[in-house]
């Protein structure tokens, strides 16, 4: 079929995963200001991305600078591993060649620089004018409350530690605003891990570290157009009039636990991202074991046409419609399905391998289009695992709203996942 055909499909992808959010949502008055606010900042910022040439230049020029700081980090890695930190086929200056592939050296140490960056910019009142930059931008063109796009906005940089920009405000949270929260953190990808999914796919997809900041980004309007239409607003929201001012973004002055000194903050960023590293790692062996557990008893069940049943292959099957209606071509439903249905167990980070591996292959899985496509609607952390994290931190933030967090965690993840088709749908009809 001719290409124009598959963008028409992920166009009206859009659509139908919007209505199946408002169908299995809460019904309710929708707010259409919101609704077509989010609808429109979406496709222009989508159109950003991928039609005008300046934007692509800039686009370009950031992949390149993300790639930069990334091979930074190697210079400590190595110092500390030798040729355990370096890849496959790479050689250390003394000619010593790698070993292999080996994550938790080669790819986790990137979370731990990435963290203390980003916690410096933070001290350098950097990165926070940077949010409420997004923040204004979310806030005007959505109609949102100002605490729902100040937290959205640092949600472009950060993962749990968004929820502190509003921290005042918590309690007071609509259950609206609470499911938007909880959506836009999920849809989302901290930038801190972000390197690790462009060591995945550097190899296949040079450009891949613009492409990860614009997917996280275009996901915040597509995750706020879900949760408005799956719980639309019925109550009146502390901040609808205003974006909050008098809230302290983490690590500024007002914080009482704000580092004295830029070197302080960096070496906390970089203990922060060894919580992180080891986190990451902890569910990766947590969960991919207890997957393997499950597919010892699904294995005991008849196979389907000569497949064995397991997890993977169940949740292939959940996500083939939504894999169709991001306009990929027939041939390649298998493969994104099973990848795109895997990252609820597996984590988007084996997701974003197992992308790679697939699309190394002679010939590739995937056409350069699909691939896009599918690197941006596994931008987000939509998975059980994250689920349980943001769960638990925002109920220790707010433990007088535990009740109505746990009753929006299993909703929260539905949403996001159905936020981060939206973003490949974008992906599908404009790359």
């Amino acid at each position: 079929m001719d290409e124009g055909l598959y963008r028409l499909i992920a166009f009206a992808g859009f659509l139908s995963v919007a209505l199946v959010a408002w169908l299995t949502g809460r019904r309710g008055a929708v707010n259409w200001k919101t609704v077509s606010g989010s609808f429109s900042l979406a496709w222009v910022l989508g159109g950003l991305t991928f039609w005008f040439p300046w934007s692509r230049q800039a686009l370009s020029w950031l992949n390149d600078a993300l790639i930069a700081v990334l091979n930074v980090y190697q210079k400590g890695n190595i110092f500390l591993f030798g040729p355990l930190a370096i890849g496959p086929g790479q050689k250390l200056p003394d000619g010593t060649g790698s070993i292999g592939f080996v994550l938790a050296l080669q790819v986790l140490p990137a979370v731990i620089f990435f963290s203390a960056v980003v916690a410096g910019l933070y001290h350098l009142k950097i990165m926070p004018a940077i949010v409420r930059g997004f923040a204004w931008l979310f806030y005007r063109g959505m109609r949102i409350s100002g605490a729902e796009a100040l937290s959205a906005s640092a949600n472009i940089f950060v993962g749990i530690e968004s929820s502190l920009t509003i921290r005042p405000y918590l309690e007071g949270l609509t259950r609206s605003e609470l499911l938007t929260v909880m959506t836009c953190m999920m849809a989302t990808v901290a930038s801190t891990v972000m390197a690790i999914y462009v060591i995945a796919l550097q190899g296949v997809f040079p450009e891949i570290a613009g492409h990860l900041v614009s997917a996280s980004i275009i996901s915040i309007p597509c995750a706020i157009l879900i949760s408005k239409l799956a719980m639309p607003e019925d109550g009146q929201p502390a901040t609808l009039g205003s974006l909050p001012s008098d809230v302290g973004d983490r690590g500024s002055s007002t914080d009482e636990n704000c580092p004295p000194n830029l070197i302080v903050a960096l070496i906390e960023g970089g203990m922060q991202g060894v919580k992180m590293a080891v986190g990451i790692a902890t569910l990766l062996i947590v969960f991919l074991g207890l997957e393997a557990v499950v597919d010892l008893a699904l294995g005991l069940l008849p196979s389907i046409s000569g497949t064995p049943l397991s997890l993977n292959l169940i949740l292939g099957w959940v996500a083939w419609p939504f894999t169709v209606l991001m306009g990929l071509q027939p041939g390649e439903w298998q493969a994104a399905s099973q990848i795109l249905g895997a990252r609820f167990v597996e984590t988007e980070v084996t997701a974003y391998f197992n992308l790679a591996a697939v699309q190394g292959q002679m010939p590739p899985a995937l056409t350069p289009r699909s691939l896009i496509v599918l690197t941006y609607a596994l931008c987000g952390f939509v998975h059980i695992a994250s689920m349980g994290i943001f769960v638990g931190g925002l109920s220790a933030l707010i433990p007088s709203r535990v009740k109505d967090i746990s009753m929006l965690g299993f909703r929260a993840l539905w949403t996001a996942f159905l936020a981060t088709v939206l973003t490949g749908c974008i992906a599908g009809v404009l790359a």
